[in-house]
């Protein structure tokens, strides 16, 4: 009997801590790059049955509630993709300043004091990537142009300005300098258990085209240090906040001191596709150490999963501490999970952890924090319920890298979900790459065409998932509740709703101060923020965000024959 996969999620950013799990523990907390922020997971992963679906948001209102009694009188705790002032002035309290010639940013705008100081890790990820780059980091999105915008947009950084930040500045672009704007940023991350180490490659590529997809579904970030972006999505952003690669590197210089030429961020999409089946569709030339290829293959490693292990060591450690350099190869893994944890990538693959029952696990890493635990649950239980259509329906969902990478690109463009077309498989049922009737094997859709599908041309991701449904039996709550956020992405992707980000935008171009210019002032900031939280603590409701019902019969309380079940021996195929 195989082992259902189970499902761990995250609604804050970027942890790959091995995780020990007790029964008795409903959440487990941790801190993040950003003193403002919190990490919180479910106390152990979620079981395999159905009936599962229905305690994930019931687990994220219960981690709300207990993280909520640490605040302080006129504090609460929101899930928000990024703060809209992160970097402006005074944007921290107690008000703190930025240090441009001191301290382990250097930046013009985000203190150091705003990197979470309890934890040695996040100070000195953030030194070592600025070293290692041999300058400060450079992050630069474009503004959105609205009529009061001067044009060209450019900032007078008045005393603060030196040469590094001048030089680097775009004209109509914001521009930020430190890893808090990118690490600072929040998302919902989840993990997924498979039953076997092939399980978990046909995972990590079939969710891969989906990653794209999603991140725009998800859309939920349009400002960056108090102004309004031209962009909807924070990928790129935390993709140059640690991009350590120094000139010659990002080939701006011939190697000399370094050797191999990088094309992209250590923060970024995947590069290969590890299973057989994807093989034919790695069309991306993968730089990788052939040192350590060759190691893995004469150790009996196969070809695809060499070169993606010797991909991720192109890349030199950049939190590596005096106590851990020292290390049993045969019984830890810290070496590798050094390299990996700082590899932050669209898709993780992850093996088992020594001395654990811990199994292959494969971490989908796109998508965008949303303000309710309605709508986070309702992403996670999407994404899960594809994997079991996926596995159940042997679905084909690859396209070559390379159009996954331009989808990532398309994905962070305003509106999207509206105004952009992606590269999709024409047939998702079929493993051949025979082109009929002259139709080639991939084309590009609507975000509404491949969720709600397109009559007599593709299915639909959603209603795939309901056909999947039918055939299980699936009791009566659990049943109302993935409905419900069913409902909430199929209307998404249709853009009868608004994304997050595009609810944000309207309600900061309507706000009365508002001055058409694309700045967030601190009492829109304000105002929004309020919105925001009467909106999560149901004193008023937003249907341009969810539609007339956001509500699921979601309960944290397992059926006492459902939690017996859980307990049967399972035969698990490894």
């Amino acid at each position: 009997m195989r082992k259902n996969t189970t499902i761990q999620t995250s609604t804050a950013s970027y942890s790959s801590n091995i995780h020990f799990f007790h029964s008795n523990i409903k959440s487990l907390w941790r801190p993040e790059y950003g003193a403002y922020m919190v990490e919180g997971t479910p106390g152990k992963p979620y079981g395999g049955l159905l009936f599962h679906f229905n305690i994930v948001e019931a687990n994220m209102k219960y981690r709300r509630q207990e993280a909520s009694k640490l605040l302080q009188p006129n504090e609460v705790l929101m899930s928000l993709t990024n703060f809209p002032r992160t970097g402006a002035s005074d944007f921290t309290d107690p008000s703190t300043q930025a240090t441009p010639s001191s301290g382990v940013s250097r930046s013009l705008f985000f203190p150091d004091e705003a990197i979470y100081p309890g934890h040695p890790r996040f100070k000195t990820l953030t030194r070592n990537i600025r070293q290692r780059r041999g300058e400060k980091v450079a992050i630069n999105i474009p503004i959105y142009k609205d009529k009061n915008v001067p044009n060209p947009f450019k900032e007078d950084f008045g005393n603060l300005t030196e040469n590094e930040s001048s030089n680097a500045a775009k004209e109509d672009h914001i521009y930020m300098d430190a890893m808090g704007f990118g690490m600072g940023c929040c998302c919902l991350q989840l993990t997924f258990q498979a039953c076997n180490i092939e399980e978990a490659r046909t995972l990590y590529d079939q969710l891969t085209p989906l990653c794209p997809i999603m991140l725009a579904l998800t859309a939920a970030s349009p400002f960056y240090r108090g102004y309004i972006s031209d962009v909807d999505c924070r990928w790129n952003v935390i993709s140059c906040s640690v991009d350590c690669r120094t000139q010659e590197e990002r080939g701006m210089k011939p190697l000399q001191e370094n050797k191999f030429r990088i094309s992209k961020s250590r923060y970024d999409s995947i590069d290969s596709y590890l299973s057989d089946q994807g093989e034919k569709y790695n069309d991306v030339p993968l730089t990788y150490d052939d040192e350590i290829y060759n190691q893995l293959v004469d150790n009996g490693i196969d070809k695809l999963l060499a070169q993606h292990i010797a991909h991720l060591f192109i890349r030199d450690t950049v939190s590596l501490f005096s106590e851990k350099v020292y290390q049993n190869d045969e019984e830890d893994t810290d070496h590798f999970e050094n390299i990996q944890s700082t590899n932050w990538q669209t898709m993780r693959f992850k093996p088992p952890p020594p001395n654990s029952s811990i199994g292959w696990r494969v971490e989908f890493r796109p998508c965008e924090a949303q303000i309710t635990d309605f709508e986070n649950a309702a992403i996670v239980c999407f994404i899960v319920l594809l994997t079991r259509v996926i596995l159940s329906y042997k679905l084909n969902l690859l396209i070559p890298i390379s159009k996954v990478d331009k989808n990532m690109a398309r994905a962070q463009r305003r509106d999207a979900i509206k105004a952009e077309k992606f590269w999709f498989r024409r047939d998702i049922t079929s493993d051949t790459r025979k082109e009929e009737d002259g139709q080639p094997e991939y084309t590009e859709y609507t975000i509404d065409e491949i969720i709600n599908g397109k009559d007599d041309v593709f299915p639909g991701l959603v209603p795939l998932v309901n056909s999947y449904l039918t055939s299980m039996d699936v009791d009566v709550d659990t049943h109302c509740s993935i409905q419900a956020y069913m409902k909430l992405i199929q209307k998404r992707a249709s853009g009868e709703l608004l994304t997050t980000a595009a609810w944000l935008r309207k309600e900061v171009v309507s706000h009365p101060e508002y001055k058409n210019d694309s700045v967030i002032t601190q009492r829109i900031n304000y105002d929004l923020l309020k919105k925001i939280q009467k909106i999560v603590s149901n004193e008023i409701s937003c249907p341009e965000l969810h539609g007339t019902c956001i509500s699921s019969k979601t309960n944290e309380t397992i059926p006492a024959a459902v939690a017996k079940a859980e307990k049967v021996p399972l035969t698990i195929n490894r």
